[in-house]
């Protein structure tokens, strides 16, 4: 079965604000957030279950970047959040092969494992249905899945975990440590070091 992941992407200028501080100047937030996207993504792509990571997103700066990895982008359409964005970049992916399961990833995962995440997708797929895992806090969504001929379903946000628990998908457990450890703080981004960033987010703390 092909397994299409979505990994939606704020622009530079405002994403991750709890974050600012963690890589000092604004210019060093920048390319510390970014580089915890293409971290992200790059484990993702080099997952053996994944045929495609599609990043949503309207900042040029970005989309630059992911072009030169090799990312296909799509526009944050229509620009109202992150779960209409998820809700359309799903609609595109179905559109081009309804007989893929979809899938999303948030773009703040700089010590995901490709290994863990193919476990993880795995997992959800072996459910026969829509399924979650959450951040290491139990209340956030690290990963949604969706099997062919299920819509995503999104809901993204505070508490994404019971909300998607509420639609009825179903929750993964298993030891996944990366998969689990979303970075929105300072110190978020402590414990993803001690699992292992990726090259492009320490290259970003590298240069601070």
């Amino acid at each position: 079965m092909h397994v299409d992941l979505l990994v939606p992407v704020k622009p530079l200028a405002w994403a991750k604000t709890r974050l600012r501080g963690a890589a000092g100047a604004r210019e060093a937030h920048a390319r510390l957030v970014l580089a915890l996207a293409r971290d992200t993504i790059a484990a993702a792509a080099a997952v053996p279950v994944v045929r495609q990571v599609v990043a949503i997103c309207s900042d040029e700066t970005v989309c630059a970047a992911l072009a030169e990895d090799g990312v296909h982008t799509i526009p944050d359409e229509p620009a109202a959040g992150l779960n209409p964005a998820l809700r359309y970049g799903d609609a595109v992916l179905r559109a081009a092969d309804f007989s893929a399961a979809v899938g999303a990833l948030p773009a703040d995962l700089p010590a995901l494992r490709p290994a863990e995440l193919d476990r993880a997708i795995r997992a959800a797929l072996a459910t026969g249905g829509r399924a979650f895992c959450t951040d290491r806090t139990e209340t956030g969504t690290t990963l949604l899945l969706a099997p062919p001929g299920q819509l995503l379903e999104p809901r993204f946000g505070p508490s994404s975990a019971a909300a998607h628990r509420a639609t009825g998908a179903r929750e993964l457990t298993g030891f996944w440590p990366g998969l689990r450890c979303d970075v929105d703080t300072a110190a978020d981004l402590t414990i993803a070091r001690g699992l292992g960033l990726g090259q492009f987010t320490s290259a970003a703390l590298n240069c601070i």
